[in-house]
């Protein structure tokens, strides 16, 4: 079992450049599998942990219903936005500016075998990265990611999550939203979810901007934690 995770920061970069890396990357980690497995070998499989934050984009899981994207093709263009069908679970969601996504793409048999335990430990890295920032945070029964005010007329989300998993290998992961331009979320409805609002860090803190690599070294710390990993570089 490998339990070290390389850590890569991609900056700002273009949502299908990343997710052509994170494809490569998901095979690279396959491969190694499926061939151990016809060869009877036992070569160790990495483990990679993506930092990136993403120009202003939509994009649907496979299960996805498209009529919840509220903007056409010409409306898609004035906003700056793209648009991409993508081969997660989950529905429509935003990234853009000042929102922190991360992808994991982990051999989970170098961890544990359980896709609920995953997504439970990616929820309780920013449940905990956010209650340093004095939030209580808390998941919403049904639906995955991370919220406040649940069970409140004051429900909102503040962290959206989507995988793909393969032979245990995973790939997709979270947006967390720091100091994100929450208007863009007008333009869709979040996750399907019709009745619930949208939020970000620097929002709640009442700040105009939050540091978001600080935001980052505390969700490392606490997904390294829970994973009981080493980040290398």
């Amino acid at each position: 079992m490998n339990k070290q995770i390389v850590f890569r920061d991609l900056g700002l970069k273009d949502y299908k450049e990343v997710w052509d890396y994170q494809e490569s990357l998901f095979k690279e980690i396959l491969d190694i599998k499926i061939n151990n497995r016809r060869e009877e070998k036992e070569d160790v499989t990495p483990n990679y942990f993506l930092f990136v934050e993403h120009p202003h984009v939509y994009t649907l899981g496979k299960s996805g219903d498209f009529s919840n994207l509220l903007l056409n093709e010409k409306q898609l263009a004035d906003k700056g936005a793209s648009y991409y069908k993508i081969n997660r679970g989950g529905d429509i969601t935003y990234h853009g500016p000042g929102q922190v996504v991360g992808y994991p793409i982990l051999d989970l048999e170098n961890f544990f075998t359980d896709i609920h335990k995953y997504l439970r430990f990616m929820e309780e890295a920013i449940i905990l990265t956010l209650a340093e920032y004095g939030l209580q945070c808390e998941r919403s029964e049904g639906e995955t990611g991370v919220w406040l005010g649940v069970g409140t007329p004051f429900a909102r989300k503040i962290c959206a999550m989507g995988v793909r998993a393969s032979r245990w290998v995973t790939m997709h992961g979270f947006a967390l939203n720091v100091n994100s331009d929450l208007g863009y979320f007008d333009n869709i409805i979040p996750c399907g979810i019709k009745d619930k609002a949208v939020t970000s860090l620097n929002v709640e803190l009442g700040v105009a901007k939050v540091d978001e690599e600080e935001v980052k070294a505390k969700i490392k710390k606490h997904f390294t934690a829970l994973f009981e990993a080493e980040i290398v570089s």
